[in-house]
């Protein structure tokens, strides 16, 4: 009897994990199991990021879309959110491990980062965010704190009948009310 090896295509447990958790909404929370689908998703955005020069550099994986059509840049509050969408360009009876669909991804910008100075350019398949950084550093302040005391209203409506009837007691042309201080 001949025995010939069986070959599997193995595919990976992220990939696996991935599918399993497609039904669950994505949640920033790590609290629960939903939570991780951004950690295992085959549709995260891969980056990587460095400073160089004065500036905070974002670079995107973003083989096969339209830069001006399909690519949205946008900042807000000190993140900077890409955006992407792949389509597929016709149905095959064949194997595809490309992903396709809405592709997202948020990265929190480093202090001092200049929202007002970004530049992205596109150049085979990858996205370059560029964002200028303030050369001043972060100014510490100091807030001063203030005691407040708090005034029990029974209280004070026993001290107005007092201040009347001490005010009552004062010569003539004497001026009644007294400065605080």
């Amino acid at each position: 009897m001949n025995k010939l090896a069986v070959q599997r295509q193995s595919r990976p447990l992220l990939m696996e994990l991935s599918e399993l958790l497609n039904g669950f909404p994505t949640f920033s929370s790590l609290s629960s199991i939903a939570g991780l689908r951004p950690f295992l998703d085959n549709n995260l955005l891969r980056m990587e990021d460095e400073t160089c020069d004065g500036r905070y550099e974002v670079r995107v994986e973003l083989p096969g879309v339209d830069p001006i059509e399909d690519v949205e840049v946008t900042v807000r509050d000190g993140e900077l959110t890409i955006k992407a969408e792949r389509t597929q360009s016709a149905d095959t009876d064949g194997r595809s491990e490309f992903s396709y669909g809405s592709f997202a991804r948020t990265i929190p910008l480093p202090v001092g980062a200049d929202e007002d100075d970004i530049h992205a350019t596109y150049d085979r398949g990858i996205l370059i965010v560029s964002v200028a950084l303030s050369d001043d550093a972060p100014v510490e302040k100091y807030v001063e704190v203030v005691e407040t005391i708090v005034v029990d209203e029974d209280d004070d409506d026993e001290h107005d009948e007092h201040d009347e009837d001490a005010q009552a007691e004062l010569p003539a042309g004497e001026n009644q009310e007294q400065p605080v201080g």
